[in-house]
């Protein structure tokens, strides 16, 4: 079995530890992607029988050649490294990055939460701008996580790993809409399926849902104005998902909180009205990137690989009738 890595070097340091690129060694010969190459080799389709792709990797547009069985992804969204032809063909496509970036992301939004509830950016930047002890505890209280009902709007496994983490600190008011979520899964997880208002009328709501046709710009000025005043808003997913303009005259007026890693324009212009808002914690699209992450990310396309060596059903195939809807 013959192995192609498209992905560069720096990219390769931090997916994959020594031990798991000699397991991969193990499984197959292993190609990499030429440090400064901007383009696949031509043949690679009739070359290889799995292609490992993420971050840097040159687009792939078509399958030229029938050798090529699998595509890995390393990363979150694919749109950069394939094409449409590429998702309408055979060839399988497994999301392994998926989920070690789903439990990052989800500790990044808990992280944004516990830091605006209990006002920790308020605290670091009185006392970082005044060095006055006194002036800086106010407000004098903030105010705990587990007594306040959490609403989630998407269970996805970003989600399902927040509202774990919610459980874990003893938080048990959980309320989420997700029209495709089984309420199976849903009881297990101890959160209660409700309408989009209804999760929006939370003191606390975070946004988990991927961008489709439905869901683009599903989240405007009149779901916005549910959220209690002094309610918090979590964005770690993606912009489109919210009617930005509304938000931001949420923000400016005061009325709101938001932890936001993500927005409709990246780089956040610096002429951003956002920026100063002392109601308000930015962070430059980074919430799934941790060490840990980067590293189970390898880990797990290497599994899969392993997988689709010894003839096992993979784990993390995408369903490609309905990926065609994400963006």
């Amino acid at each position: 079995m013959k192995v192609y890595v498209a992905l560069p070097e720096g990219i390769r340091a931090v997916l994959f530890d020594d031990a798991t690129w000699r397991r991969l060694e193990g499984l197959a010969q292993v190609e990499v992607l030429a440090e400064g190459a901007s383009s696949l080799p031509a043949d690679l389709c009739a070359t290889c029988d799995v292609l490992v792709t993420g971050w840097g990797t040159p687009r792939l547009e078509r399958i030229d050649g029938d050798r090529l069985r699998l595509i890995v992804h390393t990363a979150g969204s694919w749109r950069e490294a394939l094409g449409e032809e590429v998702l309408a063909s055979t060839v399988d496509i497994a999301q392994a990055g998926s989920d070690p970036m789903a439990r990052a992301v989800a500790e990044f939004a808990l992280t944004l939460e516990l830091a605006l509830l209990r006002e920790l950016h308020t605290y670091d930047r009185g006392l970082q701008t005044t060095r006055d002890w006194a002036r800086s505890r106010a407000p004098e209280y903030g105010t705990g996580i587990h007594s306040l009902r959490h609403g989630i709007v998407g269970l996805s496994r970003v989600g399902i790993w927040h509202a774990r983490m919610l459980r874990g600190l003893g938080c048990e008011d959980l309320v989420a809409f997700d029209p495709y979520c089984p309420d199976e899964r849903a009881a297990q997880l101890g959160v209660r399926l409700v309408s989009l208002d209804e999760v929006m009328a939370s003191p606390v709501v975070a946004l988990h849902a991927p961008v489709t046709p439905e869901t683009r710009g599903m989240v405007g000025a009149a779901q916005l104005a549910r959220i209690p005043d002094g309610g918090v808003l979590l964005n770690t997913a993606r912009a489109a998902i919210v009617d930005m303009e509304a938000l931001e005259r949420e923000l400016v007026s005061g009325r709101l909180r938001a932890g936001l890693d993500v927005f409709a324009q990246e780089p956040l212009s610096p002429q951003s009205a956002l920026f100063g808002l002392p109601n308000v914690i930015l962070t430059p699209h980074v919430a799934g990137a941790t060490t840990g992450a980067r590293l189970e990310q390898g880990a797990a396309a290497v599994e899969e690989i392993g997988r689709f060596a010894a003839g096992e059903p993979l784990r993390t195939l995408i369903v490609k009738e309905t990926a065609g809807q994400l963006s």
